[in-house]
């Protein structure tokens, strides 16, 4: 059962210490490792962007996998104890409850301080859409929309990944292959040019690995909104009705929770690359959007992430895995 010290402690530094600047992050040495295959890649002009695109998402994974594989190895041939600060390493710097909190927050305070130029200046850094000319609602729906598709892929999924690779003896492997698949959609899954032939494998793959836990991560957060007192029935009759008004097959079902939640709008007109992209809007417009809707998002993703460890807890006990 030594895994669920590990993962508890790996969730308490998240919480107490964030993602520091200065050391070293494991997704850092990811992207510098999709960028050389990226520009491997675009060199092979015979081969077609889209099969490049596949290359990049194989090659990436065998990449990054077989280094977790063999770090945790070689650390464990140095002393178990080694192997298991590894672990927490690896599980502590690839979740990002505390950084989606901090980032966005910064964001919520520049709303209060009326500081609507830093606003969008730190909302520019959380989104790939053009923030230059957002009003306030317009960047507090933004940030609202990025903790709660996050909440998935930045808090949910990775904890979900931990589990399924608990069962399958390999966690900290799975967990790295998970955001492995999320940082290639985040830099090249895009589906304005030069990205869209590159980055269509990693976009599709990051569709299917957030199938389950975007749906079981929705009903968390509403579950998690019902625990601390926002709109239950309008978070599930939300999720329900408007889950499926996104691009993604995954994002409308967080944004629709927390929508519900809060009874707010999110959703809408953004501008992507100079392009303007229409989205069906999720939830009602009950209650306009306001700077604290960022903070209770960010509650809804602590208390989402707190019910996901006591389900993975529960199961890890019940079957005793790796034990």
């Amino acid at each position: 059962m030594e895994y669920v010290y590990i993962i508890t402690l790996s969730v308490i530094l998240d919480y107490i210490i964030g993602d520091p600047p200065n050391w070293p992050h494991p997704i850092k040495y990811i992207g510098q490792i999709i960028s050389k295959y990226e520009r491997i890649i675009r060199s092979w002009r015979i081969v077609p962007l889209k099969i490049g695109g596949f290359l990049l998402t194989t090659f990436t994974l065998i990449t990054t996998v077989s280094a977790t594989f063999l770090i945790l190895k070689i650390s464990k041939l140095v002393h178990p104890i080694a192997e298991i600060i590894v672990t927490i390493y690896i599980f502590y710097s690839l979740l990002a409850a505390k950084c989606l909190h901090l980032e966005t927050f910064k964001v919520y305070k520049a709303l209060k301080n009326n500081d609507i130029k830093k606003a969008r200046k730190l909302l520019s850094y959380l989104v790939g859409r053009d923030t230059t000319k957002l009003n306030e609602k317009e960047v507090t729906r933004a940030a609202v929309e990025t903790l709660a598709e996050n909440t998935i892929d930045g808090v949910l999924a990775p904890i979900f990944y931990i589990g399924v690779g608990l069962f399958l003896k390999v966690p900290a492997e799975m967990l790295v292959a998970y955001k492995t698949i999320n940082t290639l959609d985040s830099m090249v899954g895009y589906m304005q040019e030069p990205y869209k032939e590159i980055g269509y494998a990693s976009a599709k793959l990051d569709d299917i690995i957030n199938y389950i836990p975007a749906r079981l991560g929705s009903v968390l957060m509403v579950l998690s909104g019902i625990i601390l007192g926002y709109d239950g029935r309008a978070g599930f009759k939300i999720l329900l009705r408007d889950r499926r008004n996104h691009k993604s097959p995954n994002a409308g079902y967080p944004e629709a929770a927390v929508a519900g939640l809060l009874n707010i709008q999110l959703g809408g007109t953004n501008t992507y690359f100079g392009q303007r992209v229409y989205k069906p809007t999720i939830g009602d417009n009950k209650n306009e959007l306001i700077p604290e809707n960022i903070k209770d998002s960010a509650k809804i993703m602590y208390c989402s992430e707190i019910l996901l460890l006591i389900i993975i807890f529960i199961l890890v006990f019940k079957w005793g895995v790796l034990s």
